[in-house]
């Protein structure tokens, strides 16, 4: 098996330019994709993402990962476009993972069109990852890690107050940067609501779907995880809670190494997509 390498790609995103990584090995030949999806405040390059990716192109499989235009991530992982941020939707986001699909699927990020593609997806980007499986007959194995069940992430008091504003102040814990948040995204979920429904979409699953939610979530409660295993079709759906595990199974960025938790969700992902995918 050709050892994997890395390239870099850029395409033209919503907000600005989607900046792409893709490890693989034998780039000639048709082989399995998986392309993984960050979430709010996430990128391509956050902790956890380049080492599951490695271990993907060892399994023989292309990992692609995009940061999303409106993530405001440059390519070392800096918040280097806050407006970009700022301006982001969830409407934004599913063009542009149309966009990187569309391009792996035609052979324009340095490997042959995929024989098969999964996507997994992490926090908002599992939910991304659940509407665009709903509509997109080349995806063929979905996996999300601790996914939001619905786009509604604020109380009617906080949109109250941010219409007001125009604004609200968004904090990365990690650098203390304050990004800028504005109502575009309020704008999208109203204007969209039957399209970014991931409930619905939930329901429209027609492919293997590997659900996995730590069970002391912090961000995303498991109650949404309870939420999306009822609504999805129980004969293709897998349920893994992993017990005591937060938002992120204990990855850190940097990347500080894995842990049992974090070891279960990559050996159980790898297997589901290995599975699925030919």
């Amino acid at each position: 098996m050709a050892t994997p390498t890395l390239t870099k790609h850029t395409l033209p995103g919503v907000l600005g330019d989607i900046l792409i990584d893709v490890r693989a090995g034998g780039r000639a030949s048709p082989r399995p994709a998986v392309v993984v999806l960050h979430g709010f405040k996430g990128f391509k390059d956050w902790g956890m993402f380049p080492p599951f990716s490695e271990r993907l192109a060892r399994a023989g499989m292309t990992a692609v990962t995009p940061n999303v235009s409106g993530s405001g991530a440059d390519d070392s992982g800096e918040l280097a476009w806050p407006e970009r941020f700022g301006h982001n939707t969830f409407s934004a986001e599913l063009n542009d993972v149309g966009r990187v699909l569309d391009a792996l699927a035609g052979g324009a990020l340095g490997v042959a069109p995929p024989s098969s593609i999964a996507l997994v997806g992490h926090s908002r980007g599992g939910g991304i990852a659940i509407l665009q499986t709903a509509r997109d007959p080349r995806i063929r194995s979905l996996v999300t890690w601790a996914g939001v069940s619905s786009v509604e992430r604020w109380s009617r008091e906080e949109r109250s107050g941010w219409r007001a504003a125009g604004r609200i102040a968004v904090k990365n814990a990690r650098t203390g940067q304050v990004l800028p948040l504005y109502t575009d995204v309020l704008d999208d979920i109203e204007s969209h609501a039957a399209a970014l429904d991931i409930e619905d979409a939930a329901k429209r699953v027609a492919v293997p779907w590997l659900l996995i939610h730590g069970t002391e979530d912090e961000a995303v409660s498991f109650a949404e995880a309870e939420l999306l295993r009822a609504a999805a079709p129980p004969a293709g759906t897998r349920f893994l809670p992993v017990v005591g595990a937060g938002h992120t199974f204990g990855a850190q960025h940097p990347w500080k190494g894995s842990n049992p938790e974090l070891d279960r969700v990559f050996d159980a992902t790898l297997s589901a997509v290995t599975e699925h995918l030919r």
